[in-house]
């Protein structure tokens, strides 16, 4: 009898995949065996060529729907006599992992039901998970995946576990996450002394916050802060705790009908909230909820991902029986933010929650499952006829592979200063990490540290250079250069709005020669001065800058970025209308008018004045001179708002009117000057007309920029990238003015557009540096 050997690569462990081979090579009446080893699954069958081919031909389609198949490598092999099919113990080899281990999933439908029927061994048990659903990256501490490499492995198998875990027709077949009450973690509610509660604790827990309460819940990735969204008191009292003054809350309801109170729900937005990853979506808003998201058109909202998500919104529902309230709309709306006091990461230890969170939590419920990578939620954005943007690419995403065009080294990139997030290639796979934050405090550097040194070793990876951004103050860039020491491997610096457009060629497999707008807050430039408005090149020699905005002065430096009316006040000066100051000051911002001699003082000095081309200032000075913001109290507050105005105006009114491009701006030596279009907004009564205004000039401007460009250099592939783009507005109007002018125009769709996307670009780039040349130091 013939045999032979399958070596399938992609994501093909904890997706349920080693079942499934088990049944097609069943239902084909093949012998051998199956198990997952350092390259991925391996596979020996034996049996006639013809049922051989045929289970090739049909295992792409007999696959389960996480997994993914990038390579399969066949080779004839000794037959071993087998009389059936099994699944045999993983193997641990020498060899380089060439496999993947998925991201965590939402509670399946299956496990659903069982979660809330009585007569389960799992009735109200909110740990349990299969082959479909539950916890994989955040426990898993190496591969090839398997119980013993995760964090279930201190909690033996009872003898009913073991046996799904054996049968072939259980979902739960080699499900290493299964668990049960019997022999699986506990969970616990405890008081805000972490005293143990003697209540059921999703009914304990919703009592608390239906009384006005905040109960710190873990969840997959760690811990969340929990409270009624419909008590406004209550909101204002967890914004004070978590010292949160206005930046948004994230919002959890049963189901898409009970969301459809508060938001627009559209086909594209259910198919995104309903996936199994449970991103929080953001959608427009339907009715005003106090405190929770001040000044904006959208909220952000998600549906329950674990079961003791699913319990408390049970709870909340009066805890009806059967599973017919699933569906039905209820009137519990919690917000769900992430217990991340002061900026810092994620909590996910409960020693940690609670020492942490005592002075804002009312009550704990915890669970003794061990997160061994920590992971917030996922944030999207849904655009119109166009693929969801990521803001943030986190829980349910990472680490899903993005796939290559080319083959390369292994390289560590260590991504910028805010919203960071890192990379690390290997082959034809680039691997983004979970969002780790801005590196403004010594406990995020130290999760950057951790995540790349995590990220490496569960993946089995050591890198051969490792990338950084050019600025030299980035904590990111100073860690690249101990960890290349230590590893005695190159630091290669790539500039940032490079690796902002790099990352759109790479996840795109766009081939160079392309055209780019590289649009953001902040990064510096190769020149040394603050860029973010730029009109770059890329090809083969790297990266060439044809054209900026006209530069605008930082008054203060970062504090320009903090408090906007600065970039009013400065572009007003620069305009040449010092006595228009303080007019408008007077109008929209009177409390600032005492500053404004000192600023204007430095500004014809020019002490403390940084020149900046960054678009993200173009829209602080939008927004100051409509009197929208004058302080920004979480990063891109007044760029967000800015945004929700016009919004607000498309919604009513329609979209807003563009100015026509020669009224718009001035562009002379590839220079552009937003002036004109920024001088229209002085004196518009009606800040959500501006806004609209600006937006929809803006994006008209910027494709006439972008088309006269590629029309003089002959370059047909266009991109763009950068904080900026996260801006809905922006980049639906960008495309289809772009595609009015026959073009076609690439923005990022599994990476972020801002920075925390920014790592792929830039471990791209310094791959192809490190191919050219290998004994770069």
């Amino acid at each position: 009898m013939s045999a032979e050997r399958l070596i399938i690569s992609g994501l093909v462990q904890g997706v349920g995949f080693r079942p499934a081979v088990w049944r097609l090579a069943t239902d084909l009446r093949l012998a051998g065996w199956v198990r997952n080893s350092a390259q991925g699954v391996e596979i020996h069958l034996e049996g006639d060529a013809v049922r051989r081919a045929d289970f090739v031909a049909r295992l792409p389609k007999a696959m389960p729907p996480h997994a993914r198949i990038t390579h399969i490598r066949a080779a004839l092999a000794a037959a071993e006599g087998m009389s059936g099919f099994r699944v045999r113990e993983n193997v641990l080899e020498e060899t380089a992992i060439r496999t993947a281990i998925g991201p965590d999933l939402a509670l399946c439908p299956d496990c659903l039901a069982e979660l809330f029927d009585p007569q389960s061994r799992r009735y109200r048990y909110p740990l349990l998970a299969c082959t479909r659903c539950g916890p994989r990256y955040s426990v898993t501490r190496y591969l090839p995946y398997q119980r013993a490499a995760t964090s279930l492995a201190a909690y033996p198998l009872c003898a009913d576990c073991a046996a799904e875990y054996k049968n072939p027709a259980d979902r739960r077949f080699y499900a290493e996450a299964i668990a049960c009450p019997a022999c699986g973690p506990a969970h616990q509610l405890l008081d805000n002394e972490g005293k143990e509660l003697d209540e059921d604790p999703a009914m304990g827990a919703w009592r608390r916050i239906a009384a006005g309460g905040t109960v710190a819940i873990k969840g997959l990735g760690g811990f969340h802060l929990v409270c009624d969204a419909r008590q406004p008191a209550v909101v204002a009292r967890l914004r004070q705790r978590k010292n949160r003054e206005t930046k948004p809350f994230a919002l959890m309801a049963a189901n898409l009908a009970s969301l459809a109170a508060w938001v627009e729900v559209d086909a594209d937005a259910a198919r995104l909230l309903t996936r199994e990853a449970r991103p929080i979506a953001l959608l427009p808003a339907r009715a005003e909820l106090p405190g929770v998201a001040p000044g904006l058109e959208r909220l952000g909202v998600m549906l329950p991902a674990t079961a003791m998500q699913w319990l408390l919104l049970h709870a909340a529902a009066g805890a009806p029986e059967g599973m017919g309230w699933t569906e039905a709309a209820q009137s519990a709306l919690l917000v769900m933010t992430s217990a991340n006091p002061g900026g810092e990461p994620l909590i996910c230890d409960n020693e940690e929650a609670r020492a942490r969170l005592h002075d804002i939590a009312d009550a704990f419920w915890w669970h003794d499952r061990d997160i061994v990578t920590r992971c917030d939620d996922s944030l999207l954005l849904p655009l119109a006829s166009a693929p969801p943007v990521f803001i943030r690419r986190a829980r349910g995403y990472t680490p899903i592979a993005i796939p290559l065009a080319d083959d390369g080294p292994p390289v560590l990139a260590l991504g910028a200063h805010l919203k960071n997030a890192i990379c690390l290639t290997r082959g034809r796979e680039a691997f983004l990490s979970q969002h780790i934050g801005s590196l403004d405090n010594a406990a995020t550097r130290s999760f950057l540290e951790e995540t790349a040194g995590r990220l490496a070793r569960t993946l089995a990876i050591e890198p051969a250079a490792i990338a950084h951004d050019l600025h030299p103050d980035y904590p990111s860039r100073q860690l690249a250069q101990t960890l290349a020491a230590r590893l005695s491997i190159p630091a290669i610096g790539v500039a940032h709005h490079h690796a902002h457009l790099a990352t759109v060629c790479a996840e795109r497999h766009l081939r160079l020669p392309a055209l780019g707008l590289a649009l953001d807050g902040v990064g510096l430039g190769t020149d040394g001065t603050l860029w973010g408005g730029e009109l770059l090149a890329l090809d083969a020699g790297g990266c060439h800058r044809l054209g900026h905005l006209a530069p605008l002065p930082l008054p203060g430096g970062d504090k320009a970025a903090i408090e906007p009316w600065r970039m009013g006040l400065s572009f007003l000066h620069r305009a040449g209308l010092g006595a228009e100051i303080a007019p408008w000051l007077a109008r929209r911002f009177p409390g600032q008018t005492p500053n404004a001699p000192a600023l204007v003082a430095m500004l014809e000095k020019r002490l403390r004045c940084p020149p900046t081309s960054s678009m993200g200032r173009v829209f602080d000075a939008a927004a100051a001179l409509l009197g929208v913001c004058a302080v920004n109290r979480y990063e891109a507050e007044a760029a967000m708002r800015l945004e929700s105005l016009a919004l607000r105006h498309e919604r009513r009114r329609g979209g807003g009117e563009a100015l026509p491009v020669e009224e718009a701006c001035v562009l002379e030596a590839g220079v552009l000057d937003l002036s004109p279009l920024l001088l229209s907004l002085l004196a518009e009564p009606d800040a959500a007309c501006g806004a609209a205004r600006f937006h929809a000039s803006l994006a008209r401007v910027l494709a006439h920029w972008l088309a006269a460009e590629a029309e003089r250099t002959g370059i047909r592939v266009l991109i763009a990238s950068g904080g900026c783009l996260q801006n809905a507005l922006l980049s639906q109007y960008l495309m289809k003015d772009c595609a009015a002018a026959g073009l076609t125009l690439h923005l990022p769709r599994v990476a972020p557009p801002g920075d925390g996307g920014l790592a792929l670009g830039q471990a791209c780039v310094a791959r192809l540096e490190f191919q050219e040349n290998k004994n770069l130091k």
